[in-house]
């Protein structure tokens, strides 16, 4: 699996301009933040974490290869993608180019004398330089790559012609997916991705998260107790609970009535998964290790096979979760039992393992722990070695950069190999 990072984007400009820093700097920091929050969250690393800026090469060969074709045209240093050309335009989203041309109203104007499009909705593959902003040398003049063109490249460099699956906010649709597909099925001849999926986006009360509405909160100000509506810190595996809740493609409201709903619903799977079963004495007639409720096991496979039903998936393991603290308190205190000991093993041995498949830990590690990924530095490491091996400096001291980000100190030694240590 791979996870790419833009780390060329007119908004990373304009956060750098601002501050007086650099592109380079502001996606280092912003990257170095991505990892902590996600760790926090018990979300696993991706295979590979791609940027743009090792890509450079690979945009200009596919840039190249549309204009030799005849899909994109040049300029005066700008390149444009011809959408007119791609009969199949639109194909995702269900748009028709005559009916965005037609509600196209005040978005160009063809007098104005800096446009240069052929077509209104014809994209930019290529920036030609503006003074003052980071360029880099191309066929078409100094310049930088459009957006869509990144992720194409990025997918034909490291993937091939066609991926399994491409994932992504409901958001990019339309322009962004849409335009990968017209860049790279024109050269290969085959889909892009074999599936599709779109997140719905979430709202706040009912309204979009902006931070112009002032209702912009963080993974962050939740986990730390920073968010005004709910001044305490919230259990990360709460907040993964309550995205699990519903399902990907739907619009997920969040509001401080449903953050407290996960905070409780989580509190009874936790339970569930942590119940001191030492203080029973239960028989000798065990399930081996890893023993699992069939029925329950089936239930949870159905849902998820459903485009992944999360939602339908948490209802097993709350029955389960429920069956097990009810069992637990009979045999405590009552002295009396619903299941037979092989079952209580069993459910609870189903739960762990469905809890774990959706990645919701009742015993995460400590932050110190998940800021510093031992497995992830060493992988890094070995890419920066490669890189240093061939000579691709930029990307080598990228990496540096990136560890350096996260309170990790490089020495490189004589023999060509690097130790490390927390700053």
């Amino acid at each position: 699996m791979y996870r790419t990072f833009t780390d060329i984007d007119d908004k990373i400009l304009n956060r750098a301009q601002a501050e007086g820093s650099t592109m380079q700097s502001v996606g280092d920091r912003y990257i170095a933040a991505y990892f902590r929050d996600i760790r926090r969250l018990n979300i696993l690393d991706a295979d590979e974490y791609p940027r743009v800026t090792e890509h450079i090469p690979a945009i200009h060969q596919l840039i190249q290869a549309l204009e030799d074709k005849g899909y994109a045209y040049a300029v005066d240093g700008d390149v444009y993608y011809n959408v007119r050309q791609f009969a199949e335009y639109g194909k995702l989203s269900g748009r028709q180019l005559e009916q965005m041309q037609a509600g196209a109203g005040g978005r160009v104007d063809p007098n104005d004398p800096e446009f240069k499009k052929q077509y209104p909705f014809d994209f930019a593959l290529w920036k030609a330089a503006k003074p003052g902003e980071p360029a880099w040398e191309s066929p078409w003049g100094a310049g930088r790559p459009g957006w869509h063109i990144e992720c194409s490249a990025m997918i034909q460099a490291r993937l091939g012609d066609a991926i399994d699956i491409h994932g992504g906010g409901g958001d990019l649709v339309f322009p962004h997916h849409e335009n990968e597909i017209a860049q790279s099925e024109v050269l290969t001849g085959q889909p892009l991705a074999r599936y599709w999926l779109h997140n719905g986006m979430v709202t706040v009360n009912g309204e979009k998260m902006s931070k112009s509405l002032g209702n912009f909160t963080t993974i962050r100000d939740l986990l730390d107790g920073n968010w005004s509506d709910y001044p305490q810190p919230l259990d990360s595996m709460a907040i993964r609970l309550f995205v699990l809740q519903a399902h990907y493609r739907k619009p997920l409201d969040f509001t401080k009535d449903a953050i407290i709903a996960a905070e409780n619903g989580w509190q009874t799977l936790k339970e569930g998964l942590t119940l001191d079963w030492q203080r029973l004495n239960l028989s000798s007639q065990m399930p081996i290790p890893g023993e699992l409720d069939a029925e329950s096991v089936n239930r949870f496979q159905t849902a998820m096979d459903d485009d992944l039903n999360t939602a339908a998936g948490l209802a097993v393991l709350f029955e389960l979760g429920k069956a097990l603290k009810r069992e637990f308190n009979l045999r405590c205190y009552q002295g009396s039992s619903e299941l037979t000991d092989r079952q209580l093993q069993q459910y609870s041995q189903t739960l762990t393992h469905l809890a774990q498949v959706l990645g919701l830990d009742a015993q995460p590690a400590s932050i110190a722990e998940l800021e510093i990924d031992v497995g992830w530095v060493e992988s890094l490491l070995q890419q920066r070695q490669q890189a240093r091996q061939k000579k691709r400096y930029a990307e080598s001291d990228r990496i540096r950069n990136e560890l350096q980000a996260m309170g990790i100190t490089l020495i490189d030694q004589p023999d060509g190999q690097s130790r490390w240590h927390r700053s």
